[in-house]
């Protein structure tokens, strides 16, 4: 019975986390490191490497980030791999560092930002829900098999309706947290 709980709970906080992650990448009008540490640069010929594995990113003011390659080689791949990326960043080589400005948005931009995030909040709350449902029908197999009672099926579907509600909460709270970031000026 308990497994089932865990189940949806495990599955959903692995959602959560991903959006999380996803929404590093989105820019705000301010420089951080998360936008770019997954950005795939080519280096060592032709090798696809995350820039987090190819350097240490820094936060040098609120408008630049400082990258500082592990290997003073792969400078060169950096700013290609950063040049091709759509973000739209121009970075300046200072010996082994790389400068990356990040420019203002737009309000144009933070319009598209905002609904950006919006749309993937919507696809953490399907995948939850889709989540849910499995759970659900998995409960109401075990209730059809007698392996539970009416009343545990209650409880356990009462218990899901609660998890998945406060997963709503916390999804609507990353929600606002991050299109507050995009509309700070």
């Amino acid at each position: 019975m308990h497994d089932l709980i865990l189940s949806f709970k495990t599955s959903a906080e692995k959602h959560i986390t991903n959006l999380r992650e996803e929404l590093k990448g989105i820019r705000t009008g301010r420089a951080q490191s998360g936008m770019i540490e997954s950005m795939q640069i080519e280096a060592y010929g032709g090798t696809k490497m995350k820039l987090i594995e190819l350097s240490s990113i820094m936060t040098e003011s609120t408008d630049a980030l400082v990258i500082t390659p592990f290997d003073p080689s792969t400078v060169t791949d950096i700013e290609k791999g950063i040049l091709a990326s759509p973000l739209g960043m121009n970075p300046q080589t200072e010996g082994n560092r790389i400068i990356v400005r990040i420019p203002p948005l737009s309000e144009e931009q933070r319009a598209k930002y905002v609904k950006l995030v919006s749309q993937m909040i919507e696809e953490a709350r399907n995948q939850i829900r889709y989540e849910r449902d499995t759970i659900r029908k998995k409960i109401k197999h075990q209730e059809d098999a007698k392996e539970l009672t009416e009343d545990d099926r209650y409880r356990l579907e009462k218990e899901i309706d609660e998890l998945t509600g406060k997963m709503n909460a916390e999804l609507q709270t990353i929600k606002d947290n991050k299109e507050q970031e995009i509309m700070e000026v």
